[in-house]
């Protein structure tokens, strides 16, 4: 991993775990993205995990990964956290993580898996979490999981059953759970435009709501923001952002981020 302290440090410290892409590094997503240079300001602890696959891809389909407690790359992330945690002085109750594309997935992953880890996610171009790993894809292959069936939004299921899926991957599991904004570009050739649905079936499920409100042209032009069940855009506990025209995948949106983190309110 590399791993930015910042010299201005909170009491404890916010900490933001930032998942690279595949073909991507942790110091190549730290240096194109802006949470390093924001974690000065704001003094929240950065992490950014490495993938160990010669494709840069992160394991988001075997049974390890996606149990908790299971081993896999998501527990070895989760151990990152302990580790800024116990030897930087990070806050337990504040751990956030943000990724793209396969680091994007990894985040639906480490939110479904350790909903007692991170307090919330952003999901810049990904899948449900368990897209893979039941599109029929092994841990072996690199990218490790690559499902072309999934990649290619040709797998849906009902919000009650992506729901159980995530539920399965810590059973018994009663606690609060991770609030997610969903980010997805209608012209992504890589990870198709009906994974975003699909997120959102997913963890509206998890969340118990049934309701959304849609508003136009934000943040920006060409984006629409939906907001399921009550709050705003740094209270609720789901939020989706469908981006008219851009592909693979959404440019990152960091300072919105900090903001669903509640980092810079």
């Amino acid at each position: 991993m590399y791993i930015h302290v910042p010299k201005n440090l909170k009491t404890p410290a916010p900490i933001v775990v930032a998942v690279h892409h595949c073909q991507g590094s942790a110091t190549g997503y730290s240096g194109s993205t802006k949470y390093v240079q924001l974690s000065d300001q704001y003094g929240y602890i950065a992490i950014y995990p490495n993938s160990r696959s010669s494709g840069g891809c992160f394991d988001v389909a075997s049974q390890a990964t996606l149990t908790h407690n299971g081993g896999g790359d998501s527990q070895t992330i989760v151990n990152m956290v302990k580790y800024a945690v116990d030897k930087h002085g990070g806050d337990p109750k504040r751990v956030f993580t943000v990724g793209t594309s396969s680091g994007a997935m990894m985040t639906n992953v480490l939110v479904a898996a350790y909903p007692d880890v991170f307090a919330a996610g952003s999901v810049y171009s990904g899948v449900p979490a368990g897209c893979f790993a039941v599109s029929g894809s092994t841990a072996t292959q690199d990218p490790p999981g690559w499902a072309g069936s999934c990649a290619n939004g040709q797998l849906t299921k009902t919000a009650q059953q992506w729901g159980d899926l995530v539920r399965s991957y810590y059973p018994g599991y009663t606690g609060t759970r991770p609030r997610m904004q969903i980010w997805h570009g209608t012209s992504d050739s890589t990870l198709r435009y009906p994974n975003y649905a699909e997120q959102l079936k997913e963890w509206s499920n998890v969340f118990g709501l049934t309701t959304s409100t849609n508003k136009t042209n934000t943040p920006q032009s060409g984006y629409t923001q939906t907001i399921y069940g009550e709050g705003t855009t740094t209270t609720a506990q789901l939020v989706g952002y469908s981006a008219s025209g851009v592909g693979h995948s959404v440019p990152q949106h960091e300072t919105m981020d900090l903001a669903f983190f509640g980092i810079t309110s």
